[in-house]
């Protein structure tokens, strides 16, 4: 019980977090020279495309076909990825950091190397991922998908230097 007045914590720092980056505060959006506006992908196919290497903080891909998409390096902090498909795709290397990717099939994908700090990824599918030297540290994950995960975690992140098992507590 002790974990879930910090989930509840860090849930309200991340919204807030966006809000403020978002000029959203006291009801009205206000453009923020350190903070463009979020690039919106929502609903969107985007099989096999290529996003690798590039900025897209806090960018939505809610509900998006992202197969065989390629996110490798991305810097994707702060990104909504709720509800996408994204079999078969490369997030080698890409910074998730307070993303939200609950109810994310990542079928066959690699997160290798991924940081994933502070994520929300509830939901989501691992089946044949790889993940040697992602960083799950703070994550919101459900007990099975960790334990599911534990099972093949190997590796320490490059940027963080966390290992992959120590991320996910795994025993």
């Amino acid at each position: 019980m002790l974990w879930f007045p910090n989930l509840i914590k860090r849930f309200i720092a991340t919204v807030v977090g966006l809000a403020l980056g978002f000029g959203l505060w006291g009801g009205v959006a206000t453009a923020n020279p350190n903070y463009p506006p979020p690039l919106s992908f929502s609903n969107a196919e985007l099989k096999g495309r290529d996003f690798s290497g590039q900025q897209l903080r806090a960018a939505e891909f809610s509900n998006a076909n992202l197969e065989l998409t390629n996110f490798s390096g991305a810097d994707v902090r702060g990104a909504i990825f709720s509800g996408s498909v994204a079999t078969d795709a490369n997030f080698s290397g890409a910074d998730f950091t307070t993303g939200m990717l609950d109810s994310v099939s990542f079928t066959r994908s690699d997160l290798s190397n991924a940081v994933l700090v502070d994520t929300i990824l509830l939901r989501a599918t691992f089946d044949e991922t790889a993940i040697a030297g992602a960083d799950f540290s703070g994550a919101i994950l459900d007990g099975a998908q960790a334990r599911q995960l534990c099972q093949t975690a190997a590796g320490v992140n490059s940027t963080t230097g966390v290992a992959t098992r120590d991320s996910l507590g795994c025993r």
